[in-house]
């Protein structure tokens, strides 16, 4: 099960699709994998407490991933997303907002399910695994540079 939970309207009056948006790219990332996941579509300043409180880092961020323990199975965690700052990157990265939110959700279940990006060879299977996902949903590459391009 995928809950949805929009705690800040703008969210839908930027996207009214967004809790469609990231149904469908959780469900994509989890594939098979059993298990539950909530998702928080929240502002700048939520993320931001939450980013300080648990990483030490006061400042927003675009996604937040928190793994639930094993024995809270079967739910995998929770993600949070930032509005202003997902919006701001989808805007300066020249993409729409749909597709950078698709390509963060599908980043962050990929956390939920174990995978990570601390170490070279980590990092790129998982951009490796979130291309092939974001492809199945017609989303274009976002690791593409505009030199791969040229």
């Amino acid at each position: 099960m995928i809950e949805v939970e929009i705690e800040d309207e703008a969210w839908t009056a930027a996207l009214p699709s967004a809790a469609a948006v990231v149904e469908r790219a959780a469900a994509a990332a989890l594939g098979a994998a059993q298990g539950d996941i909530v998702v928080l579509l929240t502002d700048d300043a939520a993320v931001q407490d939450l980013n300080a409180r648990f990483r030490g880092k006061d400042r927003p961020t675009n996604v937040l991933s928190f793994p639930a323990a094993e024995s809270a199975a079967p739910h995998l965690g929770d993600l949070v997303l930032a509005c202003g700052v997902c919006a701001a990157e989808a805007d300066a990265q020249g993409k729409s907002l749909a597709d950078h939110l698709s390509h963060l959700t599908v980043h962050g279940v990929l956390h939920l399910l174990g995978r990570d990006h601390e170490v070279e060879a980590e990092a790129e299977a998982m951009e490796a695994e979130e291309r092939a996902i974001l492809a199945s949903l017609g989303v274009a590459d976002p690791y593409r540079t505009d030199a791969a391009d040229a």
